[in-house]
């Protein structure tokens, strides 16, 4: 089926660089995420499309990186944790077990659940 896009979207990197948005550098990072994951296909590209459905609806032709980050890890967090982890290790730039542990244990109360 085809797509269609409201607007064009321009992401303005944290280094101030702005490139034309890229569905498939978003569809890329969220499968690496969810690689291996009990999760279902169509599922994922429905998580996309509601992802860049709703960055087509912020009002604004200008998105930065790290809302786009924000928006994909909420999504992740709704339908796996293991991949929320992942995608978070990745876009928060842990160093460190530590970095990891710090993040993981934020969750443990049930802040992110698995289906």
């Amino acid at each position: 089926y085809e797509r269609v896009q409201l607007r064009d979207l321009v992401v303005i990197k944290s280094s101030g660089k702005r490139e034309d948005f890229d569905r498939s550098k978003l569809e890329r990072s969220i499968r690496i995420a969810l690689q291996k994951r009990p999760i279902d296909p169509e599922r994922i590209d429905q998580m996309i499309s509601g992802i860049v459905r709703r960055l087509e609806s912020l009002g604004d032709t200008d998105i930065q990186s790290k809302q786009i980050g924000e928006i994909v890890m909420e999504s992740l967090a709704r339908i796996d944790t293991v991949a929320y982890v992942r995608f978070a290790s990745v876009y928060k730039n842990f160093q460190t077990a530590d970095d990891f542990d710090g993040f993981v244990s934020e969750l443990r109360p049930g802040a992110a659940g698995e289906e």
